[in-house]
């Protein structure tokens, strides 16, 4: 059972794979996937002393202009980005850091590295389409590595990014190029084809028998859907933000990667409100 607090129920389809995903990911914790492994003590010092960098897409590090210009003391959402990776880079660099995933056994990672390493940082289990357990414009940075590729819609998380951080705050956000979901996984994976297969928008639930999925990642893996660049930029500015930085690279591995970019990242700023002349 989910912490007290923990407000998804699983009442529809949608939360249902949310409450999937959230299993899924404590299990990758357990089977040590890349993106759940934390940082060691010595990258924490290094941002101490100043020198660090964190991911947003892939293994490119975040340009340090995409940043606040004095991180220290800010307020920082981490943003379904769980694992002890990003979060208490930023924390050892001097932010307070608010780190909430949906995985249970993800924010145990960031709570360890935070404890060995007497960070200021605070874990929050939750949907990151439901930001309720934050106040209005509570925070300076909000930093959203690629991770609603396992969220099923994502205007909600948007919205709420928009809600809570503060005028002129800025939203770090990366996500999938949905083009590379066209393509037949088996045959990418096991013979070294791309085979356009998949008509847009992507489900694994949809576009995949049980059986296939199964046999290409296991029966429980996490749920993953394309989103539209609508859903993905058009989103942000029909939240209210401005996006002041693009960039995107290929994926991290597969065949893809050959071939066209796999991520996107925007930088975006919420707008401070326009005083009367």
């Amino acid at each position: 059972m989910p912490p007290a607090g923990y407000r998804v129920s699983v009442t529809s389809e949608l939360d249902a794979v949310v409450a999937h995903n959230r299993t899924a990911w404590d299990r990758q914790v357990e089977t040590g996937s890349e993106w759940t492994v934390p940082v060691g003590p010595e990258i924490t010092a290094a941002a101490r002393a100043g020198t660090w960098s964190v991911v947003l897409i892939g293994y490119d590090p975040v340009p340090p202009d995409w940043f606040p210009d004095v991180l220290a003391g800010a307020d920082v959402l981490c943003l379904a980005s769980g694992g002890g990776q990003q979060g208490p880079v930023l924390a050892a660099a001097g932010a307070r850091v608010t780190v909430l995933d949906n995985s249970p056994r993800q924010l145990a990672q960031d709570a360890m590295v935070a404890d060995r390493d007497g960070l200021d940082l605070r874990t929050v289990l939750g949907d990151m389409r439901d930001l309720s357990d934050f106040a209005d414009a509570s925070f300076d940075l909000v930093f959203h590595p690629v991770s609603n590729v396992f969220c099923p819609d994502i205007e909600p998380v948007w919205r709420e990014c928009y809600r809570v951080l503060r005028p002129g705050g800025r939203l770090l956000a990366g996500f999938m190029n949905p083009d590379v979901f066209i393509f037949d996984a088996e045959a990418s994976e096991n013979r070294g084809e791309l085979i356009v297969r998949h008509a847009l928008p992507y489900c694994d639930l949809t576009h995949l028998s049980a059986e296939e999925r199964a046999r290409l990642w296991g029966p429980d893996a996490p749920v993953e859907y394309s989103h539209t660049l609508t859903a993905q930029i058009g989103g942000q500015l029909a939240a209210g933000f401005i996006i002041t930085g693009f960039r995107e690279r290929p994926h991290h591995d597969g065949l893809t990667a050959r071939y066209l970019p796999g991520y996107f990242a925007t930088r975006a700023v919420k707008p401070a409100p326009v005083k009367p002349a």
